[in-house]
């Protein structure tokens, strides 16, 4: 399956994986969750859309919200922990050398971001894509201790959980919601990366400005 197609139109697939699958799909939903926000390679994956869905699908009662809420947010914190661990054991090394799975520009990028608004980056990045995959990868290549990253890797994730799942939860079952959901699931896709892109050139833009600055 198509994966662009597949993010899109994520309220027709996911509804097909309930029917298929049942109570599993709670595990597909889960491990989607903990892979996009855990593994550095898959930061593809879909985050908020997928949220957004499976609360809408809550409140048509597919799904139970508050089982999605603690299992994605259990998810999303396991998923950051593992990525920061990831990154304090091989973290340093992917600086040294260009890895084929591993993109530098979103490296350098989310070590800005994170110099930029130190430990904050690890609640903010939450609702930025790939941000969010990277972040957590680059806190384990610093100095932050992971007793400090514990405590800003509970409240991110619960807040982004809460938000999307809870979102789609209370507006998803709005009759003008349900006759465009496709288009509400592109544009919550396309604010989200309108989001980083916008973050990205003000730093280009600072960093660039700061340049010709220099003597």
């Amino acid at each position: 399956m198509n994966l662009i197609e597949f993010i899109i139109h994520i309220d027709v697939h996911l509804g097909q994986l309930i029917e298929e699958f049942g109570v599993i799909t709670y595990l597909i939903i889960f491990l989607i969750v903990f892979c996009e926000t855990g593994l550095v390679v898959t930061p593809f994956l879909p985050g908020d859309s997928l949220l957004f869905a499976a609360g809408a699908f809550a409140a048509k009662g597919n799904l139970n919200v508050a089982a999605l809420f603690l299992l994605l947010s259990l998810a999303s914190f396991l998923g950051d922990t593992v990525n920061y661990h990831i990154g304090k054991y091989i973290g340093p090394k992917v600086f040294e050398r260009n890895y084929r799975f591993i993109k530098r520009d979103y490296l350098d990028h989310t070590r800005a971001f994170y110099a930029k608004y130190g430990n904050k980056t690890i609640v903010m990045s939450r609702f930025l894509p790939i941000l969010r995959t990277f972040a957590p990868f680059v806190a384990g290549i610093g100095s932050m201790s992971y007793l400090k990253f514990l405590s800003y890797n509970i409240i991110g994730g619960i807040l982004w959980v809460a938000t999307f799942v809870f979102g789609g939860y209370f507006f998803g079952n709005i009759p003008w919601v349900q006759e465009h959901f496709s288009l509400v699931i592109l544009g919550i896709i396309l604010v989200s990366v309108l989001v980083a892109v916008i973050e990205y050139l003000r730093h280009a833009l600072h960093t660039n400005i700061d340049s010709g600055n220099k003597p």
